[in-house]
């Protein structure tokens, strides 16, 4: 049952499942909470008490908010952190991955543990040779920059076409769904501002995280020439010994909805380490 927490005036739509450790699911621009459908359960039935949120501007969660950064989001994450109990393990998507960098480093209390799934935590820049030498990375690239720059839907259908190299098997509803949600007045604008938004105050915060961080990339990730090297790079700006990484081969930018079973493989052990130990 979807709930709400009032911030600011606006509303966060989020809902939770389960019993035990606390664990945030956050997903990334253009997407909603519904992004964690196969993740979730199994983390329920794991045991934990899952609580899936969607970000400012996106799902069920209000429009108009002053901003769409990841320092904005990692505010909210930490507040409702905070009203669910805490503390709690939180697993961030592509945005979602910086703002949770920042929620970890300016909540220390609260957040044990940190998952990033093809997180965009440090601040990017448009390779040259990477656009000449990996097409899937020109690509993706120049599908963002339309929806960017235009707002444009078919460009951001397209954008997702290529970041799913496996489909799951509902996708033809699931991108119904994204299309429709999408479809209502200030969504498009609201992942405009977030593709805006400079990931340079993720990046900044990641050497003062003081929790374990488990990064996972997709092999076949567009939003990068090279994913893993993106990987090894925030892990290597996380103080010693807390990051660690792991690439899943055929995998796009949405690990948790093409390949649940080994996002949870890899998921399962750090909650284990982070969650239960809180």
């Amino acid at each position: 049952m979807t709930e709400h927490l009032s911030i600011d005036g606006n509303t966060l739509a989020y809902d939770v499942r389960g019993e035990g450790p606390l664990v945030v699911l956050s997903h990334g621009i253009g997407d909603s909470r519904h992004s964690y459908r196969f993740l979730a359960p199994a983390l329920v039935e794991a045991g934990y008490r899952v609580a899936t949120v969607d970000i400012r501007g996106c799902g069920e969660s209000g429009l108009g908010w002053d901003g769409y950064s990841r320092t904005d989001i990692a505010g909210d994450l930490v507040a409702l952190v905070r009203h669910l109990g805490g503390p709690a393990v939180v697993v961030g998507q592509s945005i979602s991955g910086g703002a949770a960098t920042i929620a970890a480093a300016t909540a220390p209390d609260l957040i044990t543990g940190l998952v990033e799934l093809a997180p965009f935590t440090r601040a990017q820049s448009i390779p040259l040779g990477g656009l000449l030498r990996v097409k899937r990375y020109r690509s993706g690239t120049a599908r963002l920059a339309r929806t960017m720059i235009l707002g444009s839907l078919p460009a951001w259908q397209s954008y997702l076409d290529l970041a799913y190299p496996v489909k799951p098997a509902d996708w033809a509803t699931e991108s119904e769904r994204i299309a429709t949600k999408l479809g209502e007045n200030g969504r498009m604008a609201a992942l405009q501002a977030m593709c805006k938004a400079d990931p340079s105050d993720a990046g900044a915060q990641l050497a003062n995280v003081r929790c374990p961080v488990l990064v996972i990339e997709g092999s076949l990730d567009p939003d990068w020439p090279d994913p893993r090297v993106e990987g090894e790079r925030i892990v290597a700006d996380l103080p010693d010994g807390l990051g660690e990484l792991a690439v899943l081969p055929g995998v796009g930018h949405y690990a948790h909805a093409q390949a649940p079973d080994e996002v949870l493989e890899l998921v399962t052990p750090f909650l284990e380490r982070t969650a239960r130990r809180a």
